[in-house]
């Protein structure tokens, strides 16, 4: 976990300018306490000259003179950094190789840098520190702008090659770590966060269009290139930028092989044991570090398999990190993650937040995280804090598998989908009863027709019957229009129906448009507010293509979920843990509890303040007439309505004055 910034003149004429760099900077040193750096190139001749901060380590600033006012370039780069690997100065960034005249800022960990940095050697490459940091730059040197094919890892880079005047920047296959950028009158601006574009020129006009969809669908926070800001994007996963001689070029170097999908010919068991080597793999990497690494934990299948794989990995239990809350017991685990803590010799450390401390973090939260928070991040947050207290910089979480192996109960809609629509009867008659039973007449009703739905609708079909009907409207017409006048495509465009099964293709949105990217947003944010570094196991790009290949038969079993998965650990994590069917979700009791009684004053006095009244944009009776509802003890739009009071949060942080307060 780290921060960069960026500024490039793109005629490489004028000078950037260096109190906005240092702004862009200072805004990110939470992802990065350890050291500060920049460094300042011309672009015409490749001159780099280095500076540090002051907040750089005391042998950098021994190295370095401090970045002030007397200097001036078309070109500079800014980093803060959190020492994980290579902990020692020669791992200071921005890093600049003069031999190779390449020039880098990098957020991630390439977990298979050692292996790299052994066949770099070998084709004749010197290395001057252990930092992945490093074999980047030598790997571009070798393969150029592939080079990111050979990582196994998560990353967003930016990197300058002086022999060829080009700047690249490039972001993992799924998204893991964060990369945005702007242009602003023939001048590019990067970073890790949006708040660090706020001190820079570039116009900071709405985006209409994403502020509605995102509060509709609360998956879609995060939605292709788009922020909330118009000319602001996000480097979307997957994607290189490179500008070279003035021209801007955007690539795409991965991506799901469609003819793959459930083209698998392996029996279950050898599929079972294929996915456990492969997982094992994975995890084994996501443990390299030079510092302690520790985990967060509930009671279900993901992170169970995460710490008791890597108990039997590394032959020592670690810290977790668990919140739990007694007013609701649905979201108290403690039983379960009691089972892995005995299991593993782990160190637990509970938290359990209330609603007066969701009340105090909810500004906070709302700042570090750019975008309008959801009701999960008491739990997110208390969990990082802890960690950071803890002297924890790196985390492991089960973050993707929902997505890979239909852990999601929608998953098993698309399922049944695929049965009706290829006539499989018998399996049907066979299956559904094992789903039904249990459960409620109207569950049972409720979810025979999201079945029926999932049948009839292709996958874009049900986002927007979802977008239509699942929540009230809270915007008034005047908004509405708006964004619907500034939209350049219809709301939902980028949902995919690709040929493939229904659950493959609900799958396949999941990981590329809708849920994963966002988890992963707030995932790093949290994370990254506290000064730890999140990894997630899961998305390894081996691990991913290799689900994709896997029947759906495979992935679920009713009435189990992600039936490969369990299989796979079945040896590995307690056995009451590979049974479980009622595994919560993890959230906070805000729904249940919290909204009707201590949030109460918080949510009354947010919709009856000025600033939200004169906001202009909110549809003021229906928004009041709800919350009586749901005082009532009608609960169907009580999501909405947090959605309501989480973005009119983010107005005053973002819009009313501009992040005033927040840091210096």
């Amino acid at each position: 976990m780290c921060g960069i910034s960026g500024i490039c003149r793109l005629d490489h004429k004028d000078i950037i300018d260096l109190n906005v760099l240092r702004e862009m900077t200072d805004l990110v040193k939470h992802r990065g306490p350890d050291d500060e750096g920049y460094i300042l190139i011309d672009p015409v001749t490749g001159q780099a000259e280095s500076y540090s901060g002051k907040e750089s380590t005391s042998g950098i600033r021994g190295k370095y003179p401090l970045l002030d006012k007397a200097q001036s370039q078309a070109l500079g780069m800014g980093f803060r950094r959190l020492s994980i690997l290579d902990l020692s100065e020669s791992g200071h960034q921005p890093m600049h190789d003069p031999e190779l005249n390449l020039t880098i800022t990098f957020n991630g960990e390439i977990y298979n840098h050692p292996e790299l940095r052994q066949e770099l050697i070998g084709l004749g490459y010197r290395f001057l520190s252990s930092s992945d940091t490093e074999v980047i730059l030598k790997a571009y040197a070798c393969w150029g702008e592939s080079c990111v094919s050979h990582f196994i890892g998560m990353w967003a880079f930016a990197l300058w090659d002086a022999p060829l005047q080009k700047l690249f920047l490039s972001r993992d296959r799924y998204g893991i770590k964060p990369l945005y950028y702007a242009l602003h009158e023939d001048t590019l601006y990067w970073g890790s966060e949006l708040k660090q574009f706020m001190p820079t020129p570039v116009d900071k006009s709405l985006n209409t269009p994403m502020l509605w969809r995102s509060m509709k669908i609360n998956s879609l926070l995060v939605y292709d290139d788009q922020t909330f800001w118009d000319k602001i994007k996000m480097l979307k996963p997957s994607h290189n930028l490179s500008i070279s001689h003035g021209n801007l070029t955007l690539s795409k170097y991965y991506e799901l092989d469609l003819e793959s999908f459930e083209s698998s010919t392996l029996c279950l068991d050898d599929a079972t044991q294929k996915y456990r080597e492969m997982f094992l793999d994975s995890l084994k990497l996501h443990l390299r570090s030079d510092v302690e690494i520790g985990a967060s934990l509930s009671g279900g299948m993901d992170s169970s398999a995460i710490v008791c794989s890597a108990r039997n990995l590394s032959g020592a239990g670690m810290q977790t990190f668990s919140s739990f809350y007694t007013d609701d017991p649905a979201m108290d685990e403690r039983e379960w993650i009691k089972l892995i803590v005995n299991q593993t010799d782990s160190r637990p450390q509970f938290i359990s937040p209330t609603a007066d401390d969701a009340a105090a973090w909810l500004e906070t939260v709302t700042y570090y995280n750019d975008i309008p928070t959801r009701t999960g991040y008491a739990s997110q947050w208390a969990v990082n804090k802890l960690a950071h207290a803890s002297g924890i910089k790196v985390m492991l979480s089960g973050q993707g598998s929902d997505e890979l192996f239909a852990g999601y109960r929608h998953a098993a809609y698309r399922y049944f989908a695929d049965q009706l629509r290829s006539f499989n009867t018998a399996k049907l008659a066979r299956e559904l009863p094992a789903y039904f039973k249990g459960n409620r007449l109207s569950d049972n009703l409720s979810r025979s027709l999201k079945i029926l739905l999932s049948t009839a609708l292709p996958e874009s079909g049900l986002y927007k019957l979802e977008f239509e009907r699942l929540r009230f409207e809270p915007f008034n017409r005047p908004f509405i229009a708006t964004a619907k006048a500034q939209a350049d495509a219809p709301i939902l465009d980028k949902i995919r129906d690709i040929p493939v099964s229904r659950l493959a293709n609900f799958l396949y949105n999941m990981l590329n448009t809708t849920s994963i990217q966002t988890l992963l947003h707030l995932e790093d944010r949290m994370s990254g507010a506290n000064s730890v570094e999140s990894r997630v196991p899961f998305l390894d790009h081996r691990l991913v293509d290799f689900s994709f290949s896997l029947p759906s038969s495979f992935k679920i079993k009713p009435p189990m979920h992600k039936y490969i998965h369990r299989q796979a650990m079945k040896e590995i994590v307690p056995k009451e843990i590979y049974a479980r069917k009622d595994k919560g979700i993890f959230s906070s009791p805000f729904y249940s509890i919290w909204m009707k009684g201590a949030l109460r004053p918080l949510f009354e006095e947010t919709i009856a303040s000025t600033a939200f009244r004169q906001r202009g944009i909110w549809n003021l009776p229906l928004i009041h007439n709800q919350w009586k509802s749901y005082l009532r003890g009608n609960s169907k739009q009580a999501e909405m309505l947090f959605n309501v009071i989480a973005l009119e949060t983010w107005f005053r942080i973002y819009q009313d004055k501009p992040l005033q307060g927040w840091y210096q």
